[in-house]
């Protein structure tokens, strides 16, 4: 019984290690990755209060997404930035975002599109998301969650490193923004955890080199699933 308890306990202290870790590097990924992106020399931050600043970004921006005839790098690039403005300006902002995310979800799921453009649009999903209630029940009306769990169940042959490394990268960045949406969200975990092949995805991808990134998000999303449970 002692054993049971002490197991238990052990658990516990090693899931409140991973979400006290999670926070930290989200924050980082604020300061570094997107208040880099609002914060040019010679420029004036832009004050997050003034929502009708961004609202008015997003739909310049959302029209450049949404245009057929730009390629589909520009495209992607301007969803990144949707995805920015939504962070930084709060839950109006990500309501404005919204209407562009359906957009955002078509592209993804065209398997011509290259790795480093999804990895692009998921940037864009992963800012809209962040702690944002709204956009993480929009994200999941819209099927985010299939196309994501597609990402790394997935396979892909190639015989030239780079592109093998590029499809790594994008299940990668699946990771962390499946990490953010399932943070503090019980649907997303009822709804992940019923993917049964998931868990060994995960396994899989947290036995991989994550040397770079802040954090093996692959095993960040596994302990928060619950995975480690069964």
């Amino acid at each position: 019984m002692a054993n049971s308890r002490l197991s238990c306990t052990q658990i516990w202290v090693k899931m409140y290690g991973y979400f006290a870790r999670l926070c930290q590097r989200l924050w980082y990924f604020w300061c570094v990755t997107v208040k880099g992106f609002f914060v040019k020399k010679k420029e004036k931050q832009i004050p997050p209060a003034e929502v009708y600043f961004h609202k008015g970004k997003i739909v310049v921006l959302g029209q450049m997404l949404m245009n057929e005839s730009l390629p589909i790098e520009k495209r992607a690039q301007a969803a990144k930035e949707i995805g920015l403005l939504a962070f930084t300006g709060g839950p109006p902002a990500g309501k404005f975002a919204a209407e562009y995310m359906k957009e955002v979800a078509r592209l993804l799921q065209d398997e011509e599109l290259a790795p480093n453009i999804k990895i692009l649009l998921l940037q864009s999903v992963a800012c809209w998301c962040y702690l944002n209630p709204f956009s993480q029940k929009r994200a999941r009306s819209l099927q985010f969650i299939p196309i994501l769990i597609s990402f790394l169940e997935g396979s892909f042959e190639s015989s030239t490193e780079s592109e093998i490394n590029s499809y790594l990268l994008l299940k990668f960045w699946t990771c962390y923004v499946l990490s953010v949406m399932t943070c503090n969200n019980s649907s997303y975990v009822k709804e992940l955890k019923d993917h049964k092949n998931l868990k060994d995805c995960l396994q899989t991808m947290a036995s991989m080199d994550w040397t770079g990134w802040p954090e093996n998000f692959a095993q960040v999303l596994y302990y928060l699933i619950g995975f480690h449970k069964n």
